[in-house]
């Protein structure tokens, strides 16, 4: 599973990510550090005190989970700055982990269902503020954006290769739009699960 967000819109060159190890996932997993990581993505390099403000905080609470997040790597210090206006940026543009890294490790298996639960719940909250406020943006954005769901029937690995090519498709068009005025950035979310949840494979049906 990957997760990323594009980093603001000044130009990058190279798409960096890491895979998370269990130590990394552990930190990661608490709704204040994912959600900082997350602000620092989207928005670029902020401080202890901004990001605060943003989330509903105080810089004490952010500075100290800042802190936690760097000590795994998910987040850097500029060097910039000093004390609470100290300016801290994402380490990556994206972090990625299978299930299979974690399997065995208890603690790090319980951080994995808590994360991509909350990376649910983000999803939907983000997606109701679209629908919140769509009505204001013009026909061709609104027509451009919304959901979709579709069924396919498929091998494990036949599912790996279909991620991997629409990873590949929105690689293509991750700047694209770059430079131009009529552009905006927009969240895409790819997620898969089985349908027939009681058919558990090897589970003697």
């Amino acid at each position: 599973m990957t997760t990323s967000s594009s980093p603001s819109d000044a130009p990058t060159p190279d798409f960096t990510g890491v895979r998370l190890d269990a130590a990394a996932l552990k930190v990661l997993a608490h709704p204040l550090r994912s959600r900082l990581l997350g602000r620092l993505r989207v928005g670029g390099p902020s401080t202890a005190t901004a990001l605060a403000a943003d989330l509903g905080t105080n810089s004490g609470a952010t500075s100290y989970h800042l802190r936690r997040l760097e000590a795994v790597g998910l987040v850097t210090d500029t060097g910039e700055g000093d004390g609470k206006r100290r300016l801290w940026r994402a380490s990556t543009d994206s972090h990625q982990y299978e299930p299979s890294d974690f399997a065995g490790d208890e603690d790090a298996e319980t951080a994995l269902g808590w994360l991509t639960r909350d990376y649910i719940r983000h999803l939907g909250e983000q997606f109701e503020r679209w629908l919140d406020v769509e009505h204001a943006w013009p026909a061709e954005w609104r027509d451009a954006c919304g959901m979709s769901d579709s069924f396919v029937i498929v091998t494990p690995e036949q599912a790996e290769a279909m991620s991997e090519e629409i990873l590949e498709v929105i690689a293509r068009y991750r700047r694209v739009g770059q430079g131009n005025p009529a552009a905006r950035r927009l969240a895409v979310y790819h997620l898969d699960f089985p349908v027939d949840l009681d058919r558990v494979p090897g589970a003697g049906r």
